[in-house]
């Protein structure tokens, strides 16, 4: 009898623990099977992906992010702001896909906007087998990533509806942005210079600056968003963060921004920072506020 009991347990602890996993699971996928559009080989390098995270639990919602981390569009700081917040996100009940995107010097601008918008894509052509919904799907930048995350939210289309590809079929724009000391301008003087050099080569056309100084791209069609910086950012200018919310307010685009007096650039969820680990709540207040309540509420549509 000891020894039934005893498997009995280690099945339940076993099928707890399956549970867990599978609420959570982390799924790698190409974002092309055949290859990425410009790619210049099949190498790590020459090949984006989007890493699922699947949200389980009794505060499971219908809502997902694309995660894009930082790094000067030069190399890719996946776990602190990208792992990480996956988890965050689970955590609350959010699904999570952390996008590795193509990088500079290597590749150039339009090619990590097509990454972005494919990660997108392919979360609404797939939201029933993900288990969520295909509108509300947004997209979480930080710092180069935040630049990459405000492009995709200022340049996007409906898709291509005669692709027999069914996930090119799909809107490019997200429900919702939020934006983590984000680069915005391109322009001087409040450009990250190593972000704009990555991304668009030495000498770039000066249109395509403006272009992509997203805080001229903004319209009442630019999605819900959320901001945070610090003042004392001295790598990505804190004025990147007022540009982007002034011209949401003036376009009548529901925004929020929160930006602190101390901190350095590129804290994350800062955990350890008994003052900055409190945008992450104000962040979720938020969300509850703007994407998770569909009635009564407000929504990302």
């Amino acid at each position: 009898m000891a020894t039934k009991r005893l498997r009995g347990s280690i099945l339940a602890v076993s099928l707890v623990f399956c549970c867990s996993i599978a609420a959570n699971a982390q799924n790698t996928i190409p974002l092309w099977t055949n290859g990425a559009p410009g790619a210049q080989g099949n190498a790590d390098a020459d090949t984006p992906t989007l890493t699922t995270y699947g949200a389980g639990g009794p505060n499971r919602t219908d809502a997902a992010v694309v995660v894009c981390p930082g790094g000067g569009y030069q190399h890719l700081s996946m776990v602190k702001e990208g792992s990480d917040v996956a988890k965050w996100l689970t955590d609350r009940g959010i699904s999570a896909a952390v996008l590795k995107y193509r990088l500079g010097p290597k590749y150039h601008y339009p090619v990590q906007l097509w990454d972005a918008q494919r990660a997108i894509r392919y979360l609404r052509a797939h939201a029933a087998d993900l288990n969520i919904s295909p509108d509300r799907v947004g997209i979480w930048g930080f710092s180069a990533g935040g630049h990459l995350a405000s492009t995709a939210g200022t340049h996007f289309d409906k898709g291509d509806a005669s692709a027999t590809d069914i996930i090119e079929r799909q809107s490019s724009r997200p429900d919702f942005l939020i934006l983590a000391y984000a680069v915005i301008s391109l322009e001087d003087p409040y450009a990250h210079v190593g972000s704009r050099t990555n991304l668009l080569g030495e000498k770039p056309n000066p249109a395509l600056v403006e272009s992509l100084s997203n805080q001229l791209q903004v319209t009442k069609d630019t999605p819900p968003t959320f901001l945070f910086h610090t003042t004392e950012d001295q790598t990505v200018p804190v004025e990147n963060s007022v540009l982007f919310y002034l011209a949401l307010r003036k376009a009548g685009v529901p925004a929020e921004m929160h930006v602190y007096l101390k901190g350095h650039h590129g804290v994350g969820l800062a955990p350890a920072d008994n003052v900055l680990k409190t945008w992450p709540d104000r962040l979720y207040a938020w969300l509850q506020a703007q994407v998770l309540v569909r009635n009564g509420g407000g929504s990302a549509h």
